[in-house]
């Protein structure tokens, strides 16, 4: 049986990728393990360790091909297509989120948002309006989406990832500043500024 591959190692393609993606924007066709490393911070021992874990996609002494190799990556993270996202919130994060056009670049694309505010419901952010949270479950289910980012208050952040799962949700992108239960299958991941400036500030003189 195929032992599973570390989700430390899952973290680290994005990061190669998008070395990769700047490196070809610079007109570049060929690169090393070693560059990726010092590029990155990273030994080139353990990105050839970490890409060898699905294949074997350079030769020794040549290198890799950067286009091939993105691809392959692509590829391995299933964004060689584009995933539809539900965003729920429409706050000021909410809007910065729609806004961002680094998502379309990468893979994904915001195509419904939700929130239960009455003076939100109705009004335009970007290309789509904000629909009512009352809708959310039902909606979801009929687009197929799979993945959300949450962007609510800590006060109904559980609440409403409870009715994101019910709705078919296996992956949720968590901006809420509070942890969050889901059952086996769904992934969770969080991002809270101030959790990482607190970690950083612990370093400073």
């Amino acid at each position: 049986m195929k032992k599973p591959i570390p989700d430390i190692v899952i973290g680290r393609l994005p990061v190669y990728l998008r070395a990769l993606q700047h490196m070809m924007d610079a007109g570049r066709s060929v690169t090393s393990s070693q560059e990726l490393g010092e590029r990155l911070g990273i030994s080139a021992a353990q990105i050839r360790k970490d890409l060898s874990q699905f294949g074997e996609f350079g030769k020794q002494g040549t290198g890799y091909t950067i286009e091939f190799l993105a691809q392959q990556i692509q590829a391995i993270l299933k964004i060689e297509k584009v995933w539809e996202i539900a965003l729920i919130g429409a706050g000021d994060m909410g809007n910065a989120l729609a806004a961002y056009q680094g998502f379309n670049q990468r893979g994904f694309h915001i195509s419904k948002i939700f929130d239960s505010d009455p003076n939100k419901i109705g009004k335009q952010i970007g290309d789509y309006k904000v629909l009512n949270i009352e809708s959310m479950e039902s909606e979801i289910k009929k687009a197929n989406i799979k993945i959300a980012m949450l962007a609510v208050p800590a006060s109904v952040a559980q609440e409403v990832t409870d009715k994101l799962v019910d709705a078919g949700i296996k992956a949720i992108l968590n901006y809420a500043p509070v942890s969050i239960n889901v059952p086996e299958g769904v992934r969770k991941q969080y991002i809270d500024p101030a959790v990482h400036l607190q970690r950083m500030s612990y370093y400073l003189k």
